[in-house]
C-alpha cells in the first residue's frame, strides 16, 4: 500500500491501526532517522492492551531483540560491506578499466603501476578514488544482481532475526528516501523476509520516481501507484493541520554583490558585440565570419551539422530551438531576414523572454560548429574565451550542445547578502504583531555556505549565506536580538550572550529530569558564546531535542538552523513564523521544510503560520532573475489560501501578481510588494478565515479562470439605473454571459446565479469559476470565460461592448453663451441648467466562445445573453469583408482586449 499524506496528517496513526487492527502480525517500522524511529515506538501509547497481555515484547528500538512492533533506521539494516576484498578486487579491475579507456594507461601493468604509486605516495587520494569505484561496483551490483551480496555482516544478521521473528508487516516512513541503496536493499529483502505486507508512507513522493533510472523503476515496481493521497489543504478545512499564508519579500544584491552581477553581465554584452564585428587582416578583409553573417547563412542555406534540410519546415523541425532563436538575433539586431526564412511571430518571442533564452541556442551553434571547427586557431582560443563566460553565467557548452550548470551569478543572487538582512523587518514586524508568542525558524542550507567559488570568493567569505550569518545578522539589531536566538546545527550551538545564564540553567535541569549527564563548556565570542558538551549524552539528537523544548517554552523565540537538521521528522507545534532562506526547489524538500509550521498547537487554537520566503533581484542584468525563477519553482507544487478565499497551488497564492509579474516590473514594484507582504502579518485572523476551517469543501480541483484588469472595466452597463461597472462585476456578468449561452445550447449543466464567483484579488486581477459544477462543466465555463477575455483576432465570431459614460449636460452648453458672458457668469448659468445624462461608447471588441461559435444558431444564442448581462451588441462573422475592416478599425483604436488571462485549478 501506497500512502501519500503532509505531516501531521496521521501516517503514524495510520501505520500503526493497520499493524494492530488489521495485519495483526509482527511488524518492522523503519524510518530515515533516529528521532522519527523513536517517534514510531512513542505512538504505540495510544493503544490500549488486552487484560491478558503484556507490556513485554510489545515494542523495540533494538536491532538485536525484535518485538511485535520492532522499530529501527533504514542504515540499520542496509549498512554496506565497507572492507570486502571482493568488492576491492573488483573497483580495482575497474580502475584499470578507466585508466585505459581514458587514454591515461596503455595497458592493465602501466595502470597497476600508477595506481601502486598512488597508494605509495598520495594515499589519501588513493584511498579517496578506491572508495569512489567500490561505490560505483556496489552499486551496479546492487542494481544488476542482488543488493544483499554487498550489505555488511551486522545487516545481515538483522534481517535474519527479523525473518525468523516472523515480520508480516514492513512500514516504511518517508519512503521517498528508497530511491537509492535503501531501496534497492529492500527490494531484494522482501523475499528474504517471507514476503511481508509492505505499507510505504509519505509526504512527498520522490520529484525523479517517474524517471525511467533503474532506481525509478524498482522505486515504482516496489510501491505501486498511490492507492490514497491527502492534499495539505484537505487537512487544514478539516482542521488537524494549522492554516498558513505564504508570503515573500524582495532585496536587491549589496552594492558589492550588485558590481559583480553587473560586470558578468556587461561582459556577455560586449563578447556577443565581439562574436557579431570581425576583426580586419592586413589586406582589410575580415579574419572571419561574424555571428550574424554566419547565421544568415546558415539560414540561408538550411544549414545542419551533418547536411542541409530540403526546405524550411524540415530545417525547423530538426533544429527548432536554433531556428526560432536565430530569427530572434536577427531581429533584435535589426539585420533582414533572408529571403525564404519567416519572420518570427509574438507566440515565439514570449518564450525566450530572459536575454540568455534568446542568445543561449545561437551562441552554442556558433561556437560549436562555426568557430571549433574553423581551420583558424584564434577562431578555437575565442571559442574557449566565449565558453568560459556562458559557463559565469549557468550555460555549459558541450559537445553535443549546451546545458544549465551552476553559475556564480545565481550563487551570489541565492546566497546574497541582502537576504540575512531582510530578517530584521521581517522579525521586527511577526514580533509587533505576536509579542512574546512569536517562536521564528530561520532555515538555510548549510551552517555555512557551499557558495565560495573562485569566481566570487572576493566577494563571500565561508559564512555568508549560512546559518552563522543568519544569526549574527539577528544580534545587529536590538528587536531581533531581544528574541534571544540561538543557532542549532549538526555540529554547533551558539546563543545570544543575553540568554546564556538562563538557557544553562533551564539546560541543566532539562537533562537532569531526562537523566542525562553532560558537562558544559562555554567560549565567549562577540555578541553570543559557543556552547560545547563532555560525555556520551552530548550528540545533536540529545541537544537538538533539549533546546526544541525550550523553543517550545519560549525560552529561545527564534530558532537558527539548517534544513537537515530542522527538517524532516523534526517537530516544534509552537512555530508561527517560519523563514526560508534555502536554494532548494525540488518538491521534496520544499514540502518537507514548510511542514514543520503545519503543526496545531493546542494552547493556540486561532494559530496560524507564515512562511517566508527571501527573494534577491537583479532583472536588469542577465541571470539577474534567477532567484526569483527558484522561488516559482519552489511554489510549483505548494498549495496555499489566495485573498479571495480559494486554495491555488504555484507562485499565484502569494500574490496574483507573481503568476505574470513580467521581469521589467519586478523591480519597481518591490517596495509596494513588500509593504503588502508586511502589511498581512497583521491580518492572521483574517486569512485563517479565508481557510474556512470545518465548512464544507469540494475535493477535486475546478478550473478557473484569472484575467489581469478585469476585462477593462470602466464606466456604466448600458442599462437603465445601473451601478458603475467595476472589474468583478464585468467579469460577473460576462460569466453570466456565458454560463447561460452554454446551458442554453445544452454544452454544460445549468447552475443558480450564486454559482458564479468573481472576485478581485490584489494586484488588479479578478478570478472567475463556478461553484459546485461538475467537472466538465467547470472546465467548459472556464476555457469559454478565457476565450472571451483573449484575442479576437482569430475568432469565428466577435461581439462589441459598449459602456455608458455619464456627463453633465445643459441646453447652453457648447452655445454662444460661453463665448458672450464672462467664465465666472457662465459658469454658474450652466450649472443652474445643466442635467446628468449618459453618452454611449464603444470600448471592446470580444471573441465569442469556440464551443458558441460553432455554427451561428450558438452564436445568436450567445447574442441575446450577452445583450442581456454584458452589453447591447451583435456578432460579425469573420469571413465578412466589413468584419476584417471593423477589426482592424478597434485595433488601431486600442479595443481589443489585452489582458492577461490565465487558466489555473484551484480547490474552495
Amino acid at each position: 500500500m501506497h500512502v501519500v499524506a503532509p505531516p501531521g496528517s496521521g501516517k503514524t496513526v495510520t501505520g500503526l491501526h493497520l499493524w494492530a487492527e488489521v495485519i495483526r502480525r509482527p511488524a518492522l517500522v523503519l524510518a530515515p532517522n533516529s528521532a522519527i524511529q523513536s517517534q514510531w515506538a512513542a505512538r504505540t501509547d495510544l493503544f490500549r492492551l488486552h487484560n491478558d497481555a503484556s507490556h513485554v515484547g510489545l515494542v523495540s528500538t533494538s536491532p538485536h531483540e525484535p518485538a511485535l512492533l520492532t522499530s529501527l533506521t533504514y542504515q540499520s539494516v542496509t549498512l554496506p560491506s565497507r572492507e570486502d576484498d571482493a568488492l576491492d578486487a573488483v573497483a580495482l579491475d575497474h580502475w584499470i578499466d578507466t585508466l585505459i579507456e581514458k587514454g591515461q594507461a596503455q595497458d592493465p601493468a602501466e595502470a597497476q603501476v600508477w595506481i601502486d604509486d598512488l597508494r605509495t605516495h598520495n594515499p589519501g587520494y588513493y584511498d579517496d578514488r578506491l572508495g569512489a569505484y567500490r561505490k560505483q561496483m556496489r552499486d551496479e551490483i546492487a542494481i544488476n544482481d542482488d543488493a544483499l551480496k554487498v550489505l555488511h555482516a551486522s545487516s545481515l544478521q538483522t534481517l535474519r532475526r527479523l525473518r525468523d521473528h516472523g515480520i508480516g508487516l514492513v512500514i516504511l516512513d518517508e519512503c521517498h528516501h528508497l530511491m537509492g541503496h535503501w531501496g534497492r536493499v529492500l527490494a531484494s529483502a522482501n523475499e528474504f523476509l517471507g514476503d511481508p505486507v509492505v505499507l510505504g508512507l509519505t509526504a512527498t513522493p520522490p520529484d525523479d520516481a517517474e524517471k525511467e533510472t533503474e532506481d525509478a523503476k524498482r522505486y515504482r515496481q516496489y510501491f505501486g501507484p498511490v492507492d490514497f493521497e491527502v492534499p495539505v489543504p484537505a487537512v487544514v478545512k478539516d482542521g488537524f493541520l494549522a492554516p498558513y499564508q505564504d508570503l515573500a519579500y524582495f532585496v536587491r544584491p549589496t552594492s558589492d554583490e550588485l558590481r559583480f552581477v553587473a560586470k558578468t553581465s556587461d561582459a556577455l554584452d560586449a563578447l556577443v558585440e565581439e562574436l557579431c564585428s570581425a576583426p580586419l587582416g592586413d589586406d582589410g578583409q575580415p579574419l572571419r565570419e561574424n555571428l550574424t553573417e554566419y547565421v544568415v547563412r546558415v539560414l540561408t542555406n538550411r544549414e545542419l551539422p551533418t547536411g542541409k534540410a530540403d526546405n524550411w519546415d524540415d530545417f525547423a523541425k530538426r533544429a527548432t530551438v536554433f531556428a526560432d532563436a536565430a530569427r530572434l538575433l536577427l531581429h533584435d539586431r535589426d539585420v533582414v531576414m533572408p529571403a525564404g526564412v519567416p519572420d518570427i511571430d509574438s507566440n515565439v518571442a514570449a518564450a525566450f523572454i530572459e536575454p540568455l533564452e534568446r542568445l543561449g541556442p545561437v551562441l552554442s551553434w556558433y561556437i560549436r560548429h562555426g568557430l571549433r571547427r574553423s581551420p583558424d586557431s584564434a577562431n578555437h582560443a575565442l571559442a574557449d574565451r566565449a565558453t568560459t563566460q556562458l559557463r559565469m553565467l549557468g550555460v555549459q557548452i558541450t559537445e553535443t550542445g549546451s546545458q544549465a550548470c551552476a553559475s556564480p551569478v545565481s550563487r551570489v543572487l541565492a546566497y546574497s547578502r541582502a537576504k540575512a538582512q531582510a530578517l530584521l523587518p521581517i522579525l521586527n514586524r511577526e514580533q509587533e504583531v505576536l509579542g512574546d508568542t512569536i517562536r521564528a525558524v530561520v532555515v538555510c542550507d548549510y551552517e555555512k555556505t557551499s557558495a565560495v567559488t573562485a569566481e566570487i570568493s572576493h566577494l563571500f567569505d565561508d559564512e555568508v549565506g549560512g546559518a552563522i550569518s543568519a544569526f549574527r545578522e539577528l544580534l545587529t539589531d536590538e528587536a531581533t536580538d531581544a528574541l534571544d536566538p540561538v543557532l542549532v546545527t549538526g555540529s554547533t550551538v551558539l546563543v545570544d550572550d543575553d540568554l546564556k545564564p538562563v538557557l544553562e540553567a533551564e539546560a541543566r535541569q532539562w537533562l537532569k529530569d531526562n537523566r542525562r549527564s553532560v558537562d558544559f563548556f562555554w567560549t565567549e565570542q562577540s555578541g553570543f558564546y559557543v556552547l560545547q558538551g563532555k560525555g556520551a549524552d552530548w550528540c545533536p539528537r540529545v541537544y537538538v531535542e533539549m533546546i526544541t523544548e525550550l523553543f517550545q517554552r519560549g525560552i529561545t523565540r527564534c530558532l537558527v538552523g539548517t534544513r537537515g537538521l530542522l527538517g524532516e521528522g523534526w517537530d516544534a507545534n509552537r512555530i508561527n513564523v517560519l523563514i526560508d532562506l534555502t536554494s532548494v526547489t525540488t518538491s521534496m524538500s520544499v514540502n518537507q521544510l514548510r511542514g514543520r509550521s503545519f503543526r496545531l498547537d493546542p494552547d493556540v487554537p486561532e494559530k496560524l503560520a507564515n512562511n517566508w520566503d527571501v527573494v534577491c533581484l537583479a532583472p536588469e542584468f542577465k541571470k539577474g532573475l534567477d532567484d526569483y525563477h527558484r522561488f516559482r519553482r519552489k511554489h510549483r507544487n505548494l498549495y496555499g489560501v489566495t485573498d479571495d478565499g480559494a486554495i491555488e497551488k504555484g507562485v499565484g497564492h502569494v500574490h496574483a501578481a507573481f503568476t505574470e509579474l513580467k521581469p521589467e516590473g519586478i523591480e519597481e514594484n518591490m517596495a509596494i510588494l513588500n509593504a503588502d507582504m508586511l502589511a498581512r502579518v497583521d491580518q492572521r485572523a483574517h486569512y485563517r478565515g479565508l481557510w474556512k476551517i470545518g465548512e464544507p469543501y469540494h475535493p477535486e480541483p475546478i478550473k478557473a479562470v484569472e484575467v489581469k484588469g478585469g476585462g477593462g472595466a470602466c464606466g456604466f452597463p448600458p442599462f437603465p439605473k445601473s451601478v458603475e461597472w467595476t472589474d468583478g462585476s464585468l467579469s460577473e456578468a460576462i460569466g453570466r454571459a456565458v454560463l447561460d449561452a452554454l446551458a442554453e445550447a445544452k454544452l454544460i449543466k445549468h447552475t443558480d446565479a450564486k454559482s458564479i464567483h468573481a472576485a478581485e484579488r490584489a494586484g488588479g486581477y479578478v478570478r472567475v469559476f463556478l461553484e459546485g459544477a461538475d467537472e466538465e462543466s467547470s472546465r467548459v465555463f472556464a476555457e469559454s470565460v478565457a476565450e472571451v477575455f483573449g484575442s479576437p483576432l482569430s475568432a469565428r465570431y466577435i461581439i462589441e461592448r459598449a459602456v455608458d459614460h455619464q456627463f453633465n449636460h445643459s441646453p447652453f452648453t457648447d452655445s454662444w453663451i460661453n463665448y458672450v458672458l464672462p467664465g465666472f457668469a457662465s459658469a454658474l448659468l450652466v450649472k443652474a441648467t445643466t442635467s446628468t445624462r449618459r453618452r454611449r461608447e464603444l470600448v471592446k471588441v470580444h471573441a465569442l466562445p469556440r464551443a458558441l461559435a460553432r455554427n451561428k444558431e450558438r452564436a445568436l444564442i450567445f447574442q441575446k445573453h450577452w445583450n442581456e448581462h454584458v452589453s447591447p451588441g451583435e456578432i460579425r462573422y469573420y469571413q465578412h469583408d466589413e468584419t476584417k475592416e471593423f477589426l482592424e478599425e478597434a485595433r488601431k483604436e486600442g479595443m481589443l482586449p489585452d489582458e492577461v488571462v490565465h487558466q489555473k485549478d484551484v480547490f474552495i
